[in-house]
């Protein structure tokens, strides 16, 4: 069977050229609900399996790339003392694309600009696979972890606040 064709974005391009297994699944974005959670409802999978990407600085010149469960929230303070740094704020949506190629609601861990230290948050483990942005607003990309962490080298920690 041929593979459906979609738009090529950075994240499919690198994760072709580096030959690692993905599906595409898109969805719906004329009703504006582009938040993960109802992106997770409209794809048909557990908002525990689709993760977003959050794009952090601590300073002009060090970003970080932080992937958690969609329904989660990022602990700015775990994530800081993860990635070495005293605080972190969330970088800004009006520098997103400028520093990584995405716009918000269809950023991408996989295919910025620049490779970016990468945390994903632990609970992924639980899941093997996990669902990511395709680098573009109604696309998704469902990949092995494993494959995920390698190509963005990531490492894995506790990210997200506690409920």
């Amino acid at each position: 069977m041929a593979k459906a064709k979609h738009a090529k974005t950075n994240a499919i391009r690198l994760l072709e050229q580096q030959k690692i297994q993905f599906d595409v699944m898109e969805y719906e974005i004329g009703d504006g609900q582009v938040d993960g959670v109802s992106v997770a409802e409209k794809i048909g999978q557990p908002v525990t399996r689709v993760f977003k990407t959050l794009v952090a600085k601590a300073s002009a010149q060090k970003l970080f790339v932080f992937v958690i469960p969609v329904a989660e929230e990022l602990d700015l303070k775990a994530a800081a003392k993860v990635v070495g740094e005293k605080k972190i704020d969330m970088l800004p949506v009006k520098d997103l694309l400028n520093y990584t190629g995405y716009v918000r609601g269809g950023c991408s861990p996989v295919g910025m600009k620049k490779l970016y230290p990468t945390v994903i948050d632990e609970t992924a483990q639980q899941q093997g696979s996990i669902i990511v942005s395709a680098g573009k607003i109604g696309m998704q990309i469902h990949v092995q972890l494993n494959d995920l962490k390698n190509i963005t080298k990531a490492q894995l920690a506790p990210i997200t606040t506690i409920h």
